[in-house]
């Protein structure tokens, strides 16, 4: 096989198996952070006990995410060590900052929430809870900053064919940094929080542990709701800047091959490249236009306007992204019936919608696991923006043969990562936040 297609397929399979445990420490920890406000505020114990409960689940969340991401730094050297010798100068620098100003902030304070509990005060506690939280943020950050350089990279000049850092702001701050940041910081909201509104929901289903099921519900639902509604205008926010900076991967998300004024919006569809149309197409009327420019009018360009060497893979970009959006929707609907319920005082008592916040735990991994496919799918054939492409950046001297051993380790340590961490995850779950036997026994 291909040493660049293994070295993809290997990056693809650690990159999305690690990008399972970010999003859910993000909202995690900004419910442990409401929980323990409330412990400041009242001193009730049963705010104590639930913020305990959800710590152990962030330790195993942390511990999984650090394995899990190491190898991610590591592959930079190793399977692609062009690309790091190329604009490594500027790459390096963002993950480097995480790691001192981010990641050890984040992993020295949550040592104190796993345990400091009896051993400093309640508001030191709280301002662990707080730096948890804003490490595990300004880590994202740091990554969003890297990750966004590769979109749309800004700030810099080339020099001899290496790419030398010019201007700090603007490669930080570069045209997709702030959307992509907001976008995914949301993402993780809503799968943090969905994870503990599902916990919840079980034991209410189960009669468990109900007075501390109520509160973590209601808490965690809130911000699930709030935040699924809010992605829907954040989600559009950057898609304008899509558009606006890479605009072969707008036409790859629409599959439009032709540019149009007036250009629909594609609900439903199957690209077809070879034949350069979509068949079963369905479509919104010059929603397109009105989406990204305001006007029904508006010019969207197709793919036709590019080279075909450059046009990222239609179909599974188109596919990606649409189920992004899928899922998405299934959120906003969520949030609908929750406060329907909610202002109804049934949200406790309705079974039906406490099997669907349970069933729906899955949901916001698979639909970040599609938007960054989206994005990255999207981005091809460059590893960086019209920088340098993926071939051209992977190594020369790492044979095929090594590579697929590699990947086949890979895959076999992070599946039994995968029954691991489920495995203490259900122990933590089933012991619940009660000492003792739980209610209902």
């Amino acid at each position: 096989m291909d040493a660049v297609l293994l070295s993809r397929i290997q990056f693809g399979v650690a990159a999305g198996f690690h990008f399972l445990f970010p999003p859910t420490t993000l909202g995690l920890s900004l419910v442990i952070l409401v929980i323990e406000s409330l412990y400041l505020k009242y001193n009730e114990e049963i705010y104590r006990r639930i913020s305990d409960f959800l710590i152990k689940i962030l330790a195993l969340v942390f511990v999984l995410g650090t394995a899990t991401g190491i190898t991610l730094e590591f592959s930079f050297g190793t399977n692609w060590s062009n690309y790091s010798r190329v604009v490594g100068d500027i790459f390096g620098a963002p993950l480097a900052a995480e790691g001192v100003f981010a990641f050890f902030l984040e992993s020295m304070f949550l040592g104190v929430l796993v345990f400091g509990r009896k051993r400093v005060s309640r508001k030191l506690f709280w301002w662990s809870a707080f730096f948890v939280f804003f490490g595990s943020h300004l880590s994202g950050l740091w990554i969003i900053i890297a990750n966004s350089w590769m979109q749309t990279p800004a700030g810099y000049k080339m020099v001899n064919g290496i790419a030398r850092l010019t201007n700090f702001f603007q490669a930080a701050v570069n045209h997709s940094t702030v959307e992509r940041y907001l976008h995914t910081i949301a993402a993780g909201w809503i799968t943090g929080s969905l994870l503990v509104a599902g916990i919840a929901a079980y034991y209410l289903i189960k009669n468990l542990y109900t007075e501390e099921a109520k509160i973590l519900l209601k808490k965690a639902f809130t911000i699930f709701a709030i935040v699924s509604i809010l992605q829907l205008f954040l989600g559009h926010f950057h898609s304008i800047e899509v558009a606006k900076y890479q605009p072969e991967k707008m036409a790859a998300f629409e599959a439009l091959w032709e540019s149009q004024e007036g250009a629909p919006l594609a609900i439903f569809g199957i690209p077809d490249t070879d034949a350069q149309k979509t068949h079963l197409y369905i479509g919104i009327p010059k929603m397109l236009s009105y989406l990204i420019y305001f006007d029904t009018k508006a010019k969207v360009k197709g793919l036709n306007e590019f080279p075909r060497e450059n046009w990222p893979p239609v179909f599974g970009t188109f596919l990606s992204y649409h189920l992004m959006i899928i899922f998405g929707g299934w959120f906003i609907l969520l949030a609908i019936l929750g406060f329907y319920l909610m202002k109804r005082n049934r949200i406790f008592s309705s079974r039906w919608f406490l099997k669907l916040l349970l069933y729906s735990i899955p949901l916001p991994y698979l639909a970040n696991t599609f938007g960054w496919i989206a994005a990255e799918v999207g981005r091809q054939p460059w590893a960086v923006y019209r920088i340098i492409r993926t071939k051209d950046a992977a190594s020369v001297v790492v044979p095929a043969g090594q590579i697929l051993f590699t990947l086949i380790i890979f895959t076999l340590i992070y599946s039994l990562f995968f029954v691991v961490g489920l495995h203490f995850l259900k122990k933590i779950v089933k012991k619940g936040p009660v000492e003792g036997l739980p209610q209902g026994y």
